[in-house]
């Protein structure tokens, strides 16, 4: 059969293969980290004690007892804030492979373009949010 196909079909065949091959070798470090996961939940269900007492099925908050009711009313604002600050700090933390990319020869005003490009974007974002009025603290 090998012999009536043609090369590049042969070749093609023999690639697929390889492909498959190097993909089998993660699926099954996947699996086998499914299984250890699988297991270790298994085992902890089964070896744990199951007591049921009223003081365990108390609503629990760090150390001390719910007193009130359980809504509570908070600021949007402060999610916003803190939301605006996750995503700086995001932003930041692709300034340091730029700047090992920038030190690099050859590379120096096209990565410096593509910088100036994403600070941009980021000031558009933060004049979008001065102007909605986010950014003003009441």
């Amino acid at each position: 059969m090998r012999e009536t196909l043609g090369d590049s079909t042969v070749a093609a065949a023999d690639a697929a293969a390889g492909y498959f091959r190097s993909y089998s070798a993660v699926a099954l470090l996947a699996l086998i980290g499914v299984l250890f996961v699988a297991v270790a939940f298994g085992a902890g269900r089964l070896l744990r004690p199951v007591v049921p007492t009223p003081e365990k099925l108390l609503t629990y908050e760090c150390g001390v007892d719910p007193v009130g009711e359980g809504w509570a009313h908070t600021q949007v604002r402060y999610y916003v804030y803190a939301f605006l600050y996750v995503i700086f700090a995001v932003d930041s933390v692709f300034l340091f492979p730029w700047a090992t990319v920038f030190a690099a020869p050859g590379y120096g005003a096209a990565t410096l373009v593509e910088m100036f490009v994403f600070l941009g974007f980021l000031a558009v974002g933060l004049l979008y949010a001065y102007k909605k009025g986010v950014l003003e603290w009441t």
